[in-house]
């Protein structure tokens, strides 16, 4: 089974279980600090995923990182389940397929919006106002900036991008004359 379906799964079971057992959005956060960890700290890294460090103490190792950092007790019992099975180069994945699930659990649709020029709070509320009522869901936006654009909007919810921006439009022309002529 691939690395992905394995982590579909794990963040399945763990979403499961923290509907009933504990909050979910500090679930979500307590997954997102231990994957940081991860990354963050290559000696913590290679202790969990090296053969040589036995597996009781790396269960200890992992546990205690996942303790000292205050993590809901699904959490704790999931890491410590990966470090037994020798899978904690999951945690990654498992923490991004769970924010996903929460998100989609929440009828919340992630939005990428670029513009030319930083947006005024009232712009970006009226984007975010649209791209709702478009896709019937929440959307969670984070922009960013391209002067390429020229002028306008682009945002891509989900797989469907939205491209209202001065370029795309003058290429649209650009290309008219050119069939026209």
């Amino acid at each position: 089974m691939s690395t992905r379906a394995s982590a579909i799964r794990y963040a399945r079971a763990l979403f499961e279980v923290a509907q009933v057992d504990a909050d979910l959005t500090k679930v979500d956060s307590d997954l997102a600090a231990l994957a940081q960890a991860l990354r963050e700290h290559s000696e913590l890294a290679r202790i969990m995923t090296s053969r040589t460090v036995p597996d009781a103490t790396r269960r200890h190792i992992v546990v205690s990182v996942a303790d000292a950092l205050g993590a809901a007790a699904p959490v704790v019992k999931l890491v410590g389940l990966l470090a037994d099975r020798r899978r904690l180069a999951l945690l990654p994945d498992i923490a991004a397929q769970f924010s996903a699930r929460l998100l989609e659990h929440r009828n919340v649709i992630p939005a990428q919006v670029v513009t030319a020029v930083p947006l005024s709070p009232e712009a970006a509320a009226a984007i975010e106002q649209g791209l709702s009522k478009a896709t019937g869901k929440t959307v969670a936006m984070q922009f960013s900036v391209d002067p390429a654009l020229l002028g306008g909007v682009r945002a891509t919810v989900g797989g469907t991008v939205y491209d209202g921006s001065v370029r795309t439009q003058l290429k649209k022309m650009r290309d008219q004359l050119v069939a026209q002529g």
